[in-house]
């Protein structure tokens, strides 16, 4: 197997954004806990929902990446906050960073996508997390509150699904160059 699509899925939205990219490049697509080796694979796109400042699985992914250090790793995270505003970027680039070692680090490829949250399908302990983090961000003042804080406050509670598949093609196009140029875009 030269190429696999992982990902670390809680309540469906990345699970939902690997399958479609599987289906759009013929990739084999798996939840990662099912996974126990990637012998043979020369690249592993992971997609990752944020769960306070973890990428779920990505660990997982990283460890047996060590037994493969020839294989390429793109990862693609799946969060609430808006994908394109910079301070969110930065957010989650640390939060990666963290979870990777430096050559690994420096040679990974990394997206971001944009997930929902449905409040009635959490656990109690993500429920309660997420009151938690409401009470406090709510505290701050309107004129310093960011984008991130600003979504939490809007979405509290809600259902929404900011799911854009077609937000794939950029992950796409840079796979489909790699497998046709045979380099890294």
């Amino acid at each position: 197997m030269k190429r696999i699509i992982l990902y670390g899925s809680k309540y469906g939205t990345t699970k939902r954004y690997a399958e479609e990219l599987a289906r759009r490049t013929g990739i084999p697509c798996r939840n990662c806990k099912e996974v126990n080796s990637l012998s043979s694979c020369k690249e592993v796109i992971h997609l990752g929902g944020i769960y306070a400042g973890q990428i779920l699985g990505l660990a997982h992914t990283v460890k047996l990446l060590r037994q493969e250090p020839e294989a390429k790793l793109l990862v693609a995270t799946v969060g609430l906050s808006d994908p394109a505003d910079e301070t969110n970027i930065h957010n989650i680039r640390d939060f990666i960073k963290k979870q990777l070692t430096e050559p690994l680090w420096d040679e990974t490829k990394l997206f971001h996508l944009r997930g929902g949250i449905d409040y009635s399908k959490l656990s109690v302990a993500h429920r309660a997390m997420m009151g938690l983090l409401y009470s406090r961000v709510k505290k701050i003042p309107p004129e310093e509150r960011n984008s991130e804080t600003q979504g939490l406050i809007g979405t509290y509670g809600k259902t929404v699904d900011f799911t854009d598949f077609e937000s794939l093609n950029e992950m796409i196009g840079l796979l489909t160059v790699e497998n046709g140029a045979g380099e890294r875009g």
